[in-house]
């Protein structure tokens, strides 16, 4: 609880020095003038921006207060699509028997929103609600970078395997492809081991709304079942997303 408490007084005073700036600040500014270490302050920088009150002007690492409202209609969108999606998750879960994930963009990453893991597996999949995860090497942000009109050379591609796609003419043509057949799939490039596979969900003007998707060991996701499963995850999808 103390440990909690202090956490917490230090997140209200960083917000309350951004609230009260008059031009944008830096984590180094921050930790200098509150004397917080480099690492406590990422973890509560990165608290406060999960949360909507701050965040980075454009691809900058200058941050600034957000327009609350906005960020409180985002939240309630989000929660919205996560109550329209949860049985959808259930039924991809249900299908696959692999976790299944929905995320939306957040900055230059991607967000988790919610994961359905009801496997009796004595070794499962992370819980990853909140976090945050790269576009280029993940089957979710993938589809997020096709539908999303991202800036591909804005984006950090951080080689995490052998696999990992890092130039951008090979991702741009991946992306088109994704556009051709709908869906995106990854082998152990953001994690040896784990191989995922991810579509869009759209509203009713084409718009994306958000990517859903299933991750597991690649021994049980090979090229064969991964676009095997594409075709009966985009039925699904295609049946449920009425937002």
């Amino acid at each position: 609880m103390q440990n909690q408490n202090k956490s917490l007084s230090r997140g209200l005073k960083i917000l309350k020095v951004i609230l009260f700036s008059d031009k944008p600040l830096t984590a180094i500014s921050l930790c200098q003038e509150l004397d917080i270490d480099k690492s406590t302050m990422s973890r509560l920088i990165t608290s406060l921006m999960n949360e909507g009150f701050i965040k980075y002007i454009d691809n900058s690492k200058e941050i600034i207060k957000t327009d609350l409202m906005d960020s409180m209609t985002l939240k309630a969108k989000r929660v919205i699509l996560v109550e329209q999606t949860q049985s959808l998750l259930e039924d991809i879960f249900n299908l696959t028997q692999e976790c299944t994930y929905l995320a939306v963009k957040e900055n230059n990453s991607l967000i988790y929103l919610n994961q359905v893991d009801n496997s009796t597996r004595v070794i499962k999949m992370r819980d990853t609600k909140g976090l945050l995860a790269p576009l280029h090497c993940t089957a979710l942000g993938k589809v997020l970078l096709a539908y999303d009109n991202i800036d591909i050379s804005q984006i950090n591609l951080t080689s995490y395997t052998k696999n990992t796609l890092t130039k951008t003419r090979f991702i741009k043509k991946e992306l088109e492809n994704i556009k051709k057949n709908n869906y995106a799939i990854e082998n152990e490039e953001y994690e040896y081991g784990l191989s995922s596979l991810a579509v869009g969900i759209f509203d009713k003007d084409k718009n994306l709304l958000a990517c859903i998707g299933i991750s597991g060991l690649s021994s049980r996701l090979d090229n064969n079942k991964l676009h095997e499963y594409s075709k009966a995850i985009l039925k699904l999808c295609t049946k449920a997303i009425n937002i």
